[in-house]
């Protein structure tokens, strides 16, 4: 009986830490919550640049990584692309914007 509780103490304190290293987040993986938040503003700054008349959407590609906002795509005039970054720094969860965005 002591054996079997030792056995099981064992495998059991074996399983544990993979299992917590699946919840570490790291500079190149994100945890379900990030990526779920990330998504959320996403959609958030997608939203806000297709409600603005000097940004034309279907240019602009929004990709979010922890919180990072990465713009790209082309716009007609450096003032459509500073509209985006604008649009994008005010949507709640980000953190920085990155402009790749090119002017036509």
């Amino acid at each position: 009986m002591h054996n079997l509780k030792l056995l099981a103490l064992i495998l059991l304190s074996l399983s544990v830490p993979p299992s917590l290293v699946g919840c570490a987040g790291g500079k190149t993986y994100q945890s379900t919550g990030e990526l779920l938040d990330d998504s959320v503003v996403s959609n958030k700054v997608r939203l806000s640049i297709l409600g603005d008349s000097k940004v034309k959407f279907g240019q602009v590609s929004v990709e979010t990584f922890k919180g990072v906002v990465q713009l790209s795509g082309f716009v007609n005039t450096k003032e459509a692309a500073n509209r985006a970054v604008d649009l994008a720094r005010r949507v709640k969860g980000v953190k920085q914007v990155n402009n790749s965005l090119i002017v036509k």
